[in-house]
């Protein structure tokens, strides 16, 4: 059955669009012509099954598939007015716009301190008053501060899995980005840890664009203001539908969202 020409729009102001996107890893490919439009400001779920592109998408929306031999996109991705695609496009300035959080937290192997400094560095902020304002404001905002202001010189290594989460989510916050891109960030917590991630990443809503991989629809339902569904057709990802959360769980448009919310496929 072939799949519904998906509206482009849930019409609110959109930072992020992508038109007929593809992406080729070789000759197999991960995902094709996905159209959508991410609003300003809103929380995006990405679901779907394991394999399903999910992932891949987020991974080219900053160009990280780049960094993978044999990768191939097509289509276009717009962030405002940059063309993302376009080879005159400075990778390095975009992945400083729209960051990343992986599914395993990442500190890098040094102290806590250090793990919000390095990136600031590396984009030439060199003032010690400025590195401590934005190291304090970032640790603040992702409530990590009074946890750790006094060994803030510990290797990132020795906190909890949840608060290395949200060292890595700060380390993000510290480039001042425009767009957050979550890989399944919760899925390596224990459930007290994912909540407290959980209820981070809401207190960020309006401040940042922020899409989140996640199999946890309970999660999405919470936290998302819109969802998108990926399904596997033809052994590559295929965007089957994309709306408010809302509409996505309790009205879907589709026969195979509904089977995958109610829990009949995936």
């Amino acid at each position: 059955m072939a799949l519904p020409t998906l509206p482009l729009a849930v019409e609110e102001p959109a930072l992020l669009e992508t038109r007929d996107l593809s992406l080729h890893y070789g000759d197999k490919a991960a995902f094709t012509g996905v159209s959508a439009r991410i609003c300003t400001g809103a929380i995006t779920a990405l679901i779907g099954p394991s394999g399903s592109g999910k992932t891949s998408f987020l991974n080219c929306l900053n160009r990280l598939t780049d960094l993978i031999p044999g990768s191939r996109l097509s289509g276009s991705i717009r962030l405002g007015s940059t063309d993302v695609l376009d080879r005159r496009t400075d990778v390095m300035m975009l992945r400083r716009r729209v960051g990343m959080i992986f599914q395993k937290p990442n500190p890098f192997p040094l102290s806590i301190r250090r793990n919000i400094e390095f990136p600031l560095r590396e984009h030439g902020v060199r003032d010690r008053h400025e590195l401590a304002a934005k190291l304090e404001r970032c640790l603040t905002d992702v409530g990590l501060w009074a946890e750790v202001k006094d060994r803030l010189d510990a290797q990132a290594g020795t906190l909890s899995g949840g608060q290395q989460q949200r060292l890595c989510i700060a380390r993000a916050l510290a480039l001042g980005p425009e767009v957050l891109l979550m890989d399944e960030p919760c899925s390596a917590l224990d459930p007290i840890s994912s909540g407290v991630v959980e209820d981070l990443i809401l207190s960020l809503r309006g401040q940042y664009t922020t899409l989140i991989v996640t199999h946890n629809l309970a999660q999405a339902r919470r936290i998302a203001d819109t969802a998108a569904l990926f399904w596997i057709k033809s052994n590559a990802g295929e965007l089957v539908e994309w709306g408010p959360t809302k509409r996505i769980f309790e009205a879907p448009c589709h026969h195979l969202t509904s089977a995958y919310v109610n829990g009949k496929k995936g």
